[in-house]
This record gives C-alpha cells, sequence and structure tokens, in this order.
C-alpha cells in the first residue's frame, strides 16, 4: 500500500538520508562531496472576484534535489532535481539511488570538459578552477513551525468563505471601486537536508499570505493599487492578523478595506508632477522595504557580483571584478546601516539554508562603509571569506542561488514626526509599488502608492501616480536623517535565476530623509 504524501513523510526517509550518502561514496569512487534536498509543501490557496468565488485548490508537492562534487584532476558538480508524485512513493529509494548516478555522471563531465578546457585556453583556461566549498559546520538539527491554526486542517471551504466576504465588502464599500480581486494561501513546508560531511537537517515553517487587487475609477481619474500581508505562520493570519515588535500585520479584512480607501482617494487626486531637480523626498518604512530590496538585496549577492547570472539579471556595481570592489569604501551617509538577517520574523526567516548553513547576520553597509555580501559555500571560497547561509531554492528540484532572507535598512533614532516636521518643503513617499532598476543597480526609479506634498513640516496634498529616482550612492550619501520606526514587510514574489525562481522573502526598515528627482505622470 503506497503511503499517503505528506509532510511527515518526511519521518520515513531521515533514516535513508545517511546510508543512500554513504552508498554514494562506496559506489562512486571519485565523489568528493554530496548533499540531498527532500521537500514536501502541502498548500491551500483560494481566490474571488467581485464578491463571487474565482478559484479553490490543494496540492501537496514532493521534490528532491541531488549534488555532486567529483572529479579525477579537477572537481565540477553535477545536479539532478526532480518532482515526484504520488505514484512514486513505492520505488522511491530506487529512483533517488538514480538521481545520485545521474549528478555524478554530470559531475564527471563537466571535470573532462573544465579539464580539456584548461589545456586549450591556456591562459584564459586557468581562470577554470575547481569547484571548492568553503569550510562549514554539519548540523544535526529539527526546527519545528510555528502556527496556531495548522494550515493543514484549515478546511478549503472555510478559507473560500472568508475571501469572498472580503471581496464582497470592498464590492459594495464604495461606488468608485470598480473591480477587485482577494487571494490567500496557507502552507506547511518541512525539508530535509544531509550531506556526506554529516549533516541532517530537518526544518519545517509555516506560511500564510493574503493579497488584494482593486481598482477604482473616477472622474478626475483611476487608480489600480495592489498589495500583500503574511508572515510564517498558520491561517491566523488571515483571519487575524499578527503585531510583534517589528510586524503590524492587520487581518485580510481590515488590510483590504483600506487598499480600496487609498484607492479611492488616490483616484480623485491630481497626478504628480515629474521635478526636473533633486527635491527633499522622505520614504516611509513600507516604501523603502521594496527600496532595500532592489539596491541593497540584489547587489550584495555574491552571485550576481561575480557575473554568474549577468546575461539574465544583471551585475553589481559594488564588485566590478575582483580587484575593484567597493569593500571598505563609503558608499553611503554614516547615518545608513543595512543588512540581511535570517533570524528576523517573517517570510525571510530561516535558521539553515539549503545546503546546511546556519543562516547568520551579514551587514552589508556599516555607518555608511560597504562591508560584504550574502554567500554560499562556493561563493564564500572564491573570496575567502566564511559562508553565511545565504545559499536558497524555490523548490528542493531546482539548483539554489544566492538569496535574501531579510534584507532591510537598519533604525536610526530619530521619531518620524521630527522628521517631516524639519523640511520646509519637500514629499512624502508613502508604500512601494513597481521599481525599475539599472541592470548594475547603480541607479533606480520606484514607484509609491501615495505621495504627499510637505509644506512647512505639515503633510499637504495628496498625489497620485508618483514616485522617485536616482542614482544609488549619491541617494544613499545624502540621506540626513533615519527614523527609530523600524518594520518589517513581506515580499511575495521575488524573481531570480534561469529558468526563473520565484520567493517570498522578507524586507523592510524605517523612515529615512535623503533627496531625489520625483517622478510622475507629468
Amino acid at each position: 500500500m503506497t503511503r499517503a504524501l505528506t509532510t511527515d513523510l518526511i519521518e520515513s526517509l531521515t533514516p535513508r538520508a545517511a546510508d543512500l550518502l554513504a552508498d554514494v561514496a562506496r559506489r562512486h569512487k571519485l565523489s568528493k562531496y554530496a548533499d540531498m534536498r527532500i521537500e514536501i509543501v502541502q498548500e491551500k490557496r483560494v481566490g474571488a472576484e467581485n464578491g463571487a468565488e474565482k478559484f479553490s485548490r490543494e496540492d501537496c508537492r514532493f521534490a528532491v534535489g541531488i549534488r555532486v562534487l567529483a572529479g579525477d584532476k579537477t572537481v565540477a558538480p553535477g545536479y539532478f532535481g526532480q518532482t515526484f508524485g504520488k505514484g512514486d512513493m513505492a520505488g522511491l529509494t530506487t529512483k533517488l539511488v538514480t538521481g545520485f548516478k545521474h549528478a555524478y555522471d554530470r559531475a564527471i563531465a563537466n571535470s573532462e570538459e573544465k579539464l580539456m578546457a584548461r589545456s586549450k585556453f591556456k591562459d584564459l583556461g586557468a581562470a577554470l578552477s575547481d569547484t571548492k566549498l568553503a569550510q562549514t559546520e554539519a548540523h544535526k538539527d529539527k526546527v519545528k513551525a510555528e502556527y496556531a491554526m495548522d494550515p493543514r486542517t484549515v478546511g478549503i471551504d472555510e478559507m473560500l468563505r472568508y475571501v469572498t466576504d472580503v471581496s464582497r465588502s470592498l464590492e459594495h464599500m464604495d461606488e468608485q471601486v470598480k473591480y477587485n480581486s482577494v487571494s490567500a494561501v496557507t502552507l506547511l513546508a518541512r525539508e530535509l537536508f544531509a550531506s556526506t560531511e554529516g549533516a541532517c537537517i530537518d526544518q519545517s515553517f509555516a506560511l500564510t499570505q493574503g493579497s488584494t487587487y482593486v481598482v477604482a475609477i473616477t472622474e478626475s481619474g483611476d487608480q489600480e493599487l495592489s498589495d500583500s500581508m503574511g508572515h510564517q505562520r498558520g491561517w491566523e493570519v488571515v483571519t487575524e492578523g499578527v503585531v510583534e515588535e517589528y510586524i503590524r500585520n492587520l487581518d485580510l479584512h481590515t488590510f483590504s478595506a483600506n487598499l480600496a480607501r487609498d484607492a479611492v482617494k488616490l483616484a480623485n487626486s491630481p497626478p504628480l508632477r515629474s521635478s526636473q531637480k533633486d527635491v527633499v523626498v522622505v520614504s516611509d518604512p513600507h516604501f523603502n522595504t521594496l527600496k532595500a530590496h532592489e539596491i541593497i538585496g540584489h547587489p550584495t549577492e555574491l552571485d550576481r557580483a561575480l557575473k554568474m547570472e549577468t546575461a539574465y539579471a544583471g551585475r553589481s556595481w559594488l564588485l566590478r571584478s575582483l580587484h575593484d570592489t567597493q569593500l571598505g569604501k563609503q558608499i553611503a551617509s554614516p547615518l545608513v546601516n543595512a543588512y540581511s538577517d535570517p533570524s528576523l520574523p517573517g517570510f525571510g526567516h530561516y535558521k539553515y539554508d539549503h545546503e546546511g548553513t546556519q543562516g547568520r547576520k551579514v551587514m552589508h553597509i556599516e555607518k555608511g562603509i560597504f562591508k560584504g555580501f550574502m554567500n554560499s559555500r562556493q561563493t564564500a571560497a572564491v573570496l575567502g571569506v566564511p559562508p553565511n547561509g545565504s545559499y536558497m531554492a524555490t523548490s528542493a528540484g531546482l539548483v539554489p542561488l544566492v538569496r535574501m532572507s531579510t534584507t532591510v535598512f537598519g533604525a536610526g533614532t530619530r521619531s518620524p514626526e521630527e522628521i517631516i516636521r524639519e523640511v520646509d518643503k519637500g514629499y512624502y513617499i508613502v508604500g512601494h509599488r513597481i521599481p525599475s532598476i539599472a541592470e548594475s543597480r547603480e541607479n533606480f526609479r520606484i514607484s509609491a502608492q501615495k505621495v504627499y506634498e510637505i509644506h512647512q513640516g505639515q503633510i499637504g496634498q495628496l498625489y497620485r501616480g508618483g514616485g522617485i529616482m536616482a542614482d544609488t550612492k549619491d541617494y544613499l550619501m545624502r540621506v540626513d536623517a533615519v527614523g527609530r520606526d523600524f518594520r518589517l514587510y513581506p515580499i511575495p514574489t521575488c524573481g531570480k535565476g534561469q529558468p526563473m525562481q520565484s520567493r517570498r522573502l522578507g524586507n523592510g526598515g524605517p523612515t529615512m530623509r535623503s533627496r531625489a528627482r520625483l517622478a510622475g505622470l507629468e
């Protein structure tokens, strides 16, 4: 009888992992290292549109990823990844053994091609060095998920009724709201990581997300807004909200109603005019969430900086070559601190990354000085630095990439009210919408949900369709005030890699003041 495909299946697979890895070393003599990731996700999704049920579905995904480093005169990697169905469970051990052989054969082929290229291209070929992994501790651990309402037991009909009620309330709250859609997802994921170095990590997490999209149309204009809320918790995130030190999640009903009201206000507001010169801009924590993501997070991912994804995602101005970097140089005002920290709560939280390295806080900017990158064991070995646990994949069946956990601007000491009160003439930038970033991240344009005029220290006229644009370093160097109102928000879709891996993660920051050009509709 085939065992049910649930997250509990990890329990029976854990004892087998060590035997499988020992078998790799015994059968494949040129193998130097191997690891295996197994992931099972139980997920429920629902959606409503204009007060009517739109969709509901339940899914259970089971994926495996295998990496082998092997070779004789040179060492290279080989990978195997696959998503399995319920019918594959009976012969799973045989399939995993076959997967290890597939990854090993690929590693040997890569090793031989690398050796051939070295001899053929001489000086250029010498750049093809052995694949090395920086040293890390081999952990044995079990990490449990946190939730009040288990995603596996909440009824999907109950979920669908809830989002439909929210959608229906938006439809009737204002005649100027012409369209709305509301969706939610709740899931429990369990991951097993094991390696030939002796690591064996079983970690689980729950995640719940609510998303809303609204369109308001008036005689003055139209406005569409979309936003998401969520946390690594159970279904209670949607129905009750979450109030923690850094996270202020309203329940989805209140969250959606506020978004709809903002859309109506914006549709009745004048469009923002672009400025020809830099102006004073005060940006709120929600806007700085996307700003931290785009101008701090992505350019500090070391695989990007080392040009491993240049062809399809861009580079980083922070490392133009191994001999031309911003490490140790001032790139921001002394008031600016920025870091990535997987121990922070929210979507970006985890204890271990997908090669078993314990995640740790990585300072990117400290008092304006650039300090370092997020890395993997392989990229850490290139720079000769310790690995910091930033190697993650969307699914176990995909090769991990260097990814943000929770990348943020650090808190300051000022109250946001005081920061605004000091501005004689400027603009208050609230909420993020859409980014447009240079391929090396050296300049940016990010649109906001709302832009207010500041006049003599007071919040004034509301504008729609606006944002800011600036040179990244210039903007950071001109930061002259940082608030103490540090907040975290979810980023529901961060794309990276080829094939594309879309991943949920966290970002955040406090209120900040600098100078930039306004990017408006006129």
